[in-house]
């Protein structure tokens, strides 16, 4: 366990550092600039198309690193690649800053699996290694600003989904540390699953 905890604090401290430098976005730029994300991704970052992510609500610091990742190939996806390629640094903050203060609408969990979700989110499971989500994410699912650690409360449940089983796999791994991989590595798909659904309603 104490080897599970230096990691976390080795890589949250890898994180935190560079976002303590970032320059700020201006949110009232951001909204004029942010016109073409909202066919996907909605005027105020409420998607309506459940494979598209909310973006509303989602910490500054998150969104300007995947934005970033998309223009580096750090983070493939051939649609987002595209959509960020003639954005400038300044776009980029402003359009996070945007999206980051707007507040995100809620989902409803499946209440048949909110128990095994809701154990997974916020106790993990010691017996295979297995951290909770709610350390980075928050009991709340708020997520961690400072730290780069995405919001997941209110997040469609079919994103989400598909965002852990990519790191499962090894498809997504532009997360500091591979912290997301060594997470949800060992974790069943009826457990990814029930994570999924149960954030969807998490406030």
């Amino acid at each position: 366990m104490n080897k599970l905890v230096t990691f976390f604090a080795s890589a949250v401290i890898g994180v935190v550092l560079p976002q303590l430098v970032m320059a700020q976005g201006d949110a009232a730029a951001g909204q004029a600039k942010s016109a073409l994300c909202a066919t996907c991704h909605g005027a105020d970052g409420n998607s309506q198309i459940p494979m598209n992510p909310k973006l509303a609500g989602q910490s500054a610091s998150y969104l300007v690193k995947q934005l970033q990742d998309y223009q580096s190939g750090a983070r493939q996806n051939a649609t987002m690649t595209a959509m960020v390629a003639s954005l400038s640094e300044q776009d980029i903050l402003d359009i996070s800053a945007w999206y980051a203060s707007q507040e995100v609408t809620l989902g409803g969990a499946d209440p048949a699996q909110i128990e095994l979700g809701e154990s997974i989110y916020r106790a993990g499971n010691e017996d295979i290694g297995i951290a909770a989500c709610s350390a980075c994410h928050s009991p709340t699912g708020a997520g961690n600003g400072p730290a780069g650690f995405p919001a997941l409360g209110g997040q469609h449940e079919e994103y989400t989904l598909t965002q852990l089983r990519a790191f499962r796999s090894g498809e997504r791994n532009n997360d500091a540390s591979s912290m997301m991989q060594m997470t949800v590595e060992r974790l069943t798909d009826a457990e990814l699953e029930a994570v999924a659904s149960y954030v969807s309603g998490l406030n």
